[in-house]
């Protein structure tokens, strides 16, 4: 399996006749983590169709999945990792259960431990512009060190450095990236900017 940033692209609204466009604007940018919220039009579609397409090149999954029911369905799709904006340890077993990687949201201590007793591959920090780098940074100094924590609700290529400062190892990117609407080039654009500028501070 191809090793990818941890950059994790968010195509909320996302259609199917346009999954497969943008993905490959992503993909040629240099992100290979890509998440279809379940509240898109036909999400699933969109996750089937992406992950026959881009096989290797990509891992692909989705985000807002609120139920065991959830990550089936996504599973059958062909997804290969659920992202949640809760903590929930029925969806975080049944994720696992069904082979795909589990990325829960969490605010706090308590639902951090819960998410990694239930199972969760990684922490999602949501929102993380609420929770600040320096509320990340204190609950990393009692969270087990090889968990991943990823920023996601206010990260972009600006504040990647405080982020990781932290302790994160990534970040969810959603309106940064993509907007219903938005042109090719854009998207394309501002993916470059976030791929250089993670590659810059992963380095420094």
């Amino acid at each position: 399996m191809i090793e990818h940033r941890h950059i994790i692209a968010i195509l909320r609204g996302i259609t199917p006749a346009e999954t497969i466009n943008v993905c490959d604007v992503l993909v040629r940018a240099g992100i290979g983590l890509i998440e279809v919220p379940l509240n898109s039009p036909e999400p699933l579609k969109s996750i089937a169709a992406a992950a026959r397409h881009f096989g290797t090149q990509a891992r692909i999954g989705a985000g807002t999945v609120l139920t065991p029911e959830g990550a089936d369905a996504v599973a059958d799709a062909g997804g290969s990792f659920v992202v949640s904006p809760d903590t929930n340890a029925d969806v975080i077993g049944r994720t696992k259960a069904r082979g795909l990687a589990s990325y829960p949201g969490v605010l706090t201590p308590t639902e951090a431990f819960a998410a990694l007793r239930a199972g969760a591959d990684g922490l999602k920090f949501f929102p993380a512009e609420v929770l600040g780098a320096k509320g990340i940074r204190a609950m990393k100094a009692v969270l087990p060190p090889k968990v991943p924590l990823y920023a996601v609700g206010g990260a972009n290529p600006d504040n990647f450095r405080e982020f990781f400062a932290a302790g994160c190892a990534g970040f969810g990117l959603g309106t940064y990236l993509y907007k219903p609407g938005m042109r090719f080039d854009e998207i394309a654009d501002r993916a470059r900017r976030a791929v250089e500028a993670y590659d810059a501070e992963k380095a420094s």
